[in-house]
């Protein structure tokens, strides 16, 4: 598809004037055109649901997620991906942002990095991609040859693929076993798919990570129990998780806290079962880390 055919790339006729619009006015229309991203989302949850399963199969196996794409694109997947270490202590391979162009890329743009399908190819072949993995290819447009090389090397591999474009009939979705098209309308700014495409793949990566992250029991009803308490902060807010997930009070929490050596989840499951450290880390290790099946199965003893 020709570039000037794409959603991403035509031009918005509320916003013709923008240049002419009182800053009260240029908010109010991006307002009002943010508020598309979430109902074209909807149109897409079928096609997300599969791609979590995909991603969930791939945990289950000892497989990786991995993002990759060019600009915004690959910058969003890496920022998910370096979110999930903290907020699931996750370790870091299990999920990998690739932008197009390095590490460099993140801060500035790489000439012509995302024009070539080899270096999508050469950057999943260096993490040794298997066909445990799901690759995740992000393009607003549909088309970066990088993204298309990439996961057509992942079909080659027999790796889980997905696509995520921000248009209609994406040329990466050829590339994909689930093909998430999203199309919010054209941008405010146009062509700067910063804006509603970015936006729209954000929350979507938001869904990818976190139901999956759900399904494999790093969440406790909607707790962030495998948060990785590495700061002051952090710690003080997984002792409040722990009171929260067993209405104990704060001393409580904190004795459970540290003799589970700042686990969270060996903490809750110390608490709910009455149980001392390496109990509770049999238990869950027993439940696949669990929370309520760890302690199902201690009620049922």
């Amino acid at each position: 598809m020709k570039l000037d055919k794409l959603t991403t790339e035509t031009r918005n006729e509320a916003s013709m004037a923008l240049d002419q619009m009182s800053v009260q006015e240029a908010i109010a229309l991006m307002n009002q055109e943010d508020r598309r991203v979430p109902e074209a989302i909807e149109e897409v949850l079928p096609q997300i649901e599969a791609a979590i399963k995909l991603i969930v199969k791939s945990f289950k196996q000892d497989g990786r997620l991995i993002y990759m794409g060019a600009g915004t694109s690959g910058r969003l997947g890496v920022l998910d991906a370096a979110e999930c270490v903290p907020t699931f202590s996750t370790p870091p391979e299990m999920v990998v942002g690739l932008i197009a162009g390095g590490e460099k890329a993140m801060l500035s743009a790489v000439e012509g990095a995302e024009d070539s399908a080899d270096f999508g190819r050469d950057d999943l072949k260096e993490l040794k991609l298997t066909n445990k993995d799901t690759v995740v290819g992000i393009a607003a447009s549909g088309r970066t040859p990088y993204v298309k090389g990439g996961l057509a090397y992942a079909q080659e591999v027999g790796a889980s693929t997905v696509s995520l474009a921000c248009n209609k009939g994406a040329e990466i979705s050829e590339y994909s076993q689930v093909a998430i098209e999203v199309d919010a309308g054209a941008e405010v700014l146009t062509g700067s798919t910063r804006l509603k495409a970015g936006t729209a793949q954000k929350l979507i990566l938001n869904m990818l990570s976190t139901v999956s992250m759900v399904q494999i029991g790093k969440v406790y009803k909607n707790l962030m129990v495998d948060v990785q308490p590495t700061n002051e902060k952090l710690e003080e807010r997984s002792k409040r998780i722990i009171m929260q997930a067993t209405e104990c009070d704060y001393e409580v929490a904190e004795k459970a806290f540290q003799e589970a050596d700042n686990n969270v989840k060996v903490a809750i499951v110390m608490v709910l079962t009455n149980n001392d450290p390496n109990s509770a880390k049999d238990i869950l290790s027993h439940n696949n880390g669990f929370i309520r099946e760890a302690i199902k199965e201690e009620e049922e003893q």
